[in-house]
């Protein structure tokens, strides 16, 4: 593991997960950026970052949801979802986009668009 509970706990707003459930995020964010960045020529550094704001993504879309609008009368909240779809829901996950300067992340995500272009030699046969 590239990350600690700790430095995840440190960038999540007030998180009530036990350390065993952020554990078991960290290891799946852990196989992820193994399995996806590990051979593109990121800094350990840097696949330790996208690690801890990939696993705290993957708490916001699924346990703790991220807030963009809170209410004490009437009690009402609006959750994130209209940054984009995919890493871009949660600030974390676009913090994970950026840290990788290869764009893999945005490629495998959907981020990114591929175009081809082929030149066409002859029309005769």
């Amino acid at each position: 593991m590239r990350t600690t509970v700790d430095l995840v706990k440190n960038i999540l707003d007030n998180t009530l997960l036990s350390n065993a459930v952020i554990e078991s995020y960290i290891a799946s964010a852990n196989v992820f950026v193994t399995e996806a960045l590990n051979e593109v020529g990121l800094s350990d550094a840097i696949l330790a970052e996208i690690e801890m704001w990939l696993t705290a993504h993957m708490i916001a879309i699924t346990r703790e949801r991220q807030s963009i609008k809170e209410a004490a009368g009437s009690a009402s909240i609006t959750y994130a979802n209209v940054f984009g779809a995919g890493l871009k829901s949660t600030t974390y996950g676009q913090t994970a986009l950026m840290l990788d300067s290869t764009g893999t992340l945005a490629v495998l995500s959907g981020e990114v668009k591929t175009a081809y272009i082929r030149a066409i030699t002859s029309f005769d046969k």
